[in-house]
């Protein structure tokens, strides 16, 4: 596995709730957090339908552009009674004209599994990729399991955070405090494994 030397990255995302989770979750390592936005990089096309090939296209992207290592997070909501839909494609059950709207394909995932026995399973996937500008790229997965919730409730995640309910937990992760989630959630599975990259030799 290959060390990062460097004290800087770019995150190859536009979504300001993944800016402020990722920003927070590296900070202990002394890494700063550049956002795709900041240096005015666009978003390229997700061709791929898998976690792993779409965040290699969103690593590589931002490494190459940026000429800095680059960290993509492809991460989605998967139901079981839905055979892991929307899974790969959740962020786009949350497209509209005017941008993405959540509460909407919350209610897409509510409408299609609302009549199924109860509880309803699902689980968040992460995965992150890690890529320099020389092409050699990381991969670390992460996820947890849970189920589904509804109506929503609370304010403090983003995505399908409100209608999820981690196993173990009362709270939806909408209502969990940002620094309690962080400590269970898809991502923090991704990133207990992609600090290693961090330790040195």
């Amino acid at each position: 596995m290959r060390k990062l030397t460097e004290n800087q990255i770019v995150l190859a995302s536009h979504n300001k709730g993944k800016l402020k989770e990722i920003t927070l979750l590296l900070k202990p390592f002394g890494i700063t957090v550049i956002s795709a936005n900041e240096l005015g990089l666009t978003e390229p096309e997700e061709t791929e339908n898998t976690y792993a090939g779409n965040a290699r296209i969103k690593a590589h992207f931002a490494a190459k552009n940026s000429n800095k290592p680059a960290l993509s997070d492809d991460s989605g909501f998967s139901v079981k009674i839905l055979d892991g839909a929307p899974g790969v494609y959740s962020a786009d059950w949350a497209e509209t004209a005017n941008g993405r709207n959540f509460s909407l394909a919350m209610e897409k995932v509510w409408n299609k599994v609302q009549y199924a026995e109860k509880p309803c399973k699902a689980k968040f996937c992460c995965t992150l990729c890690l890529a320099w500008p020389d092409g050699h790229d990381e991969i670390f997965e992460g996820s947890i399991h849970g189920e589904i919730a509804w109506p929503p409730r609370g304010d403090n995640g983003f995505g399908y955070d409100p209608m999820f309910i981690a196993d173990g937990m009362n709270q939806t992760f909408g209502e969990m405090q940002p620094k309690d989630k962080h400590l269970i959630s898809h991502r923090a599975d991704a990133f207990n494994k992609l600090i290693k990259v961090f330790q040195k030799e």
